[in-house]
């Protein structure tokens, strides 16, 4: 009978130890030189081939003209370093109907992809520190506030309050019809009754940018240097943890077809390119 319990305890685990396992990694392919001034965040464009990154060049939450949106290729090199300047802090960045929309302190900037000109600077009223935009596919421009704690919402050329008083909002998904928000370490999931659930917790604080891999899996970033891959909503990988080099890890791009993640590295001022394994 001694025998046999300690046979099932070993099988237990080595069950445990199976499912505790990492099975995905990054492994590093490029980084750029220091060309970038405070990236915050990087949008791929698949359709034409290219990355745009979010310069704040500045404080995080002053108005000073100074931020301004690059142009990369796939492989990091600069097609157009300032192909819009004049914003202030410019952070999260979607795009609908060939415009790029922007998250920008305090305003929500719209910009004419084809013509590399703004369109329009929509204040956000209520709003102190825009961070991250999600779009969906009627053209609902989402955009989370971390330090008014509220999610706007752009429809139609008016601006409303979609959800108020969480913890530290940040990165946000569409995810079929619910809307996925980073929250203070927590992944939470808003659905169409308006039901805010929980879907998971226990991350770094500093949650900031998430992306999807396929169906119930998905990469987050914490900005103080962490990168996640969530399984199903129930396990969490740790891919990357560069926070004793203070290596910040900002709201990151994915590109699905070649399964390459794009990271921001904030005071870094570069990005970096992985393969996810």
């Amino acid at each position: 009978m001694k025998v046999l319990l300690n046979t099932l305890l070993i099988c237990l685990l080595l069950l445990s130890h199976q499912s505790n396992a990492q099975t995905h990694q990054l492994t590093k392919l490029w980084e750029t030189d220091t060309i970038l001034r405070t990236p915050e965040s990087v949008l791929v464009d698949s359709k034409n081939k290219r990355l745009f990154v979010s310069n704040i060049d500045g404080a995080p939450a002053e108005k000073d003209g100074k931020g301004f949106i690059s142009i990369l290729s796939l492989d990091g090199k600069a097609i157009n370093l300032e192909w819009i300047k004049g914003l202030n802090a410019p952070k999260g960045m979607g795009i609908y109907k060939n415009k790029l929309f922007v998250a920008d302190l305090t305003e929500l900037v719209v910009i004419d992809i084809n013509k590399a000109i703004i369109l329009q600077k929509i204040p956000v009223e209520g709003s102190v520190f825009l961070n991250d935009i999600t779009i969906d596919k009627k053209g609902i421009v989402f955009i989370s506030d971390t330090r008014s704690l509220n999610i706007y919402q752009y429809d139609q050329e008016r601006v409303s309050v979609t959800m108020r008083n969480l913890k530290r909002p940040n990165g946000l998904l569409i995810n079929d019809k619910d809307l996925l928000i980073l929250d203070n370490g927590s992944l939470l999931a808003l659905n169409l009754n308006g039901q805010l659930l929980q879907l998971m917790e226990g991350m770094d604080p500093s949650t900031d940018g998430i992306e999807k891999v396929k169906t119930d899996e998905y990469l987050v970033s914490a900005w103080e240097g962490v990168i996640y891959y969530i399984h199903a909503f129930k396990t969490k990988e740790i891919l990357l943890d560069s926070r004793k080099e203070k290596k910040n890890t900002a709201d990151i791009g994915y590109d699905a077809k070649n399964r390459i993640l794009y990271v921001p590295t904030f005071y870094g001022n570069k990005l970096v390119a992985y393969k996810l394994d």
